[in-house]
């Protein structure tokens, strides 16, 4: 069973409930005047990533969202976006109007933090924090043009937001991007070394530290420091490591297994 902090009691509530096996979600886009930005990105992640951690507890979801009507343009840059990102794309996508109340049944309803919008009428709340940029000139990057710039890899971007709690507000960084990218560039090749390696089940504690830190208010930053730790133990064999990094990026999203069967050969 899952526990998420309803934003507008703050206590943590079981979903969905005991009686039901299908994780409804809705995720509500905020208004879109300049382009798909940072804060969208996020809402986006934070209904992807409550799917994936559903899914990973043996629950089915379904996940509604919501949008202003948008020019067929903006509907095609948004699509690219969660593409490029990731984000597994919706089962249906609603319009609504600005400040309207959301009407779909859902057992969680996404939001990005100060949203003007009544609430909900069931389900919980998720409110996710604002996220700010830094400016071109200052070597921040710009949200979406990162996610699509050539050379660039936008699940860094992921990254970088899950590793923060999804209820604080981030201010992404150029410096903190480029950790991000080199973090992954890192673990993938790892991730392609240990899979050379014969194959070994995952510790039953770190699967059941992992699992219990996903299902108690999506702990996602909890796992990524988990990774980190089973990255530098040396009692944990290759094999093992494989399975987990690979068993949670079924969560995290980040194409950990990218370079398996990539490795650079040796010429003796």
């Amino acid at each position: 069973m899952l526990r998420i902090a309803d934003a507008r009691t703050g206590r943590l509530v079981e979903i969905p409930d005991a009686r039901r096996h299908l994780l409804r979600i809705c995720v509500h886009l905020p208004v879109i005047d300049n382009g798909i930005g940072a804060v969208h990105l996020r809402v986006l992640l934070l209904g992807d990533v409550l799917a994936r951690t559903a899914e990973l507890h043996g629950l089915q979801t379904l996940t509604v969202l919501t949008a202003p009507d948008l020019p067929p343009e903006q509907v095609q840059s948004l699509d690219r976006v969660m593409a490029v990102m990731g984000i597994h794309p919706p089962a249906t996508v609603r319009t609504h109007e600005p400040s309207a109340t959301p009407n779909a049944a859902a057992e969680v309803h996404v939001l990005a933090h100060g949203t003007d919008q009544q609430d909900s009428s069931d389900g919980v709340r998720i409110d996710v924090g604002q996220v700010g940029t830094t400016p071109p000139d200052e070597g921040g990057p710009v949200f979406p043009n990162a996610t699509a710039q050539e050379g660039t890899d936008p699940l860094a971007v992921r990254m970088l937001l899950l590793g923060h709690t999804y209820r604080t507000p981030v201010m992404v960084t150029g410096a903190a991007l480029v950790e991000a990218r080199r973090t992954l560039r890192h673990w993938r090749q790892l991730v392609a070394d240990w899979a050379q390696e014969p194959s070994r089940p995952i510790p039953a504690d770190l699967l059941r530290q992992s699992h219990a830190a996903l299902a108690d208010d999506l702990g996602v930053p909890a796992v990524l420091d988990m990774l980190r730790s089973v990255e530098r133990d040396a009692n944990v064999p290759a094999g093992a490591k494989f399975e987990t990094f690979a068993h949670l990026d079924r969560v995290l999203g980040l194409d950990l297994a990218r370079e398996v069967g990539h490795q650079r050969q040796v010429t003796p």
